[in-house]
């Protein structure tokens, strides 16, 4: 009938579970585009709290001093105030804030192995093609373990360790905290927490090795 949507496929054309797929690839680029440019937005608001001028932070997010002072301008960052509740103790128990220690450790499991199990998973939060949720960060759990425990002779122990505190931690209800009603964004704690966690597994590799 005219106006109505055939349900059938005419030749040489594609069924809509092909354009679906399609469209759902093209739409996961866009949301974590979408996405990285906030957490970006966002880190420069905590840089400015932190007091860094915007030629320092021009340079080190690699844009251009008026794209920052747009940013800064656009939500009137004061950097005579640093963001309330932020903690940069790397022994914070908020989920966030461990799931971004997992996600540091789990990446430096997988430049240490030619073929980890959680590599995948690792990119694919990385990229944004995957999203922190329960299910992802149980899924990062598993292959993490997999790996530390089949690859145990070939990594330091003290990747192990930083697991079983993790993990544990994970698995008790988080007490509310300061830095749990910070203003800081989830995303952005999770960040950071990833960093520290790496920085902090680089230190003890470092200094493992000035011991030997």
């Amino acid at each position: 009938m005219a106006g109505r949507e055939s349900t059938h496929q005419m030749p040489g054309t594609l069924t809509e579970e092909q354009a679906a797929r399609m469209l759902a690839g093209m739409n996961e680029v866009i949301r974590a585009g979408e996405e990285m440019r906030k957490l970006r937005t966002e880190m420069i608001k905590l840089f400015a709290g932190f007091g860094w001028t915007q030629d320092r932070i021009a340079r080190i997010a690699d844009m251009s001093q008026p794209a920052v002072s747009k940013q800064v301008a656009k939500y009137a960052v004061d950097a005579a105030a640093p963001p309330v509740g932020l903690d940069l103790d790397l022994d914070q128990h908020d989920t966030p804030w461990l799931e971004g220690r997992l996600w540091g450790l789990a990446e430096v499991v997988a430049e240490s192995l030619d073929a980890a199990r959680c590599t995948r998973c690792v990119d694919a939060l990385a990229r944004g093609r995957k999203r922190f949720t329960s299910r992802t960060v149980d899924e990062l759990r598993r292959l993490l373990e997999e790996d530390l425990m089949t690859h145990r002779a070939e990594l330091p122990a003290d990747l192990r360790a930083a697991y079983d505190v993790i993990s544990r931690a994970l698995d008790v209800p988080p007490k509310p905290t300061a830095a749990t009603t910070a203003t800081v964004p989830a995303a952005v704690r999770r960040t950071l927490a990833h960093q520290l966690q790496r920085d902090r597994l680089q230190e003890q590799r470092l200094s493992g090795e000035r011991e030997r």
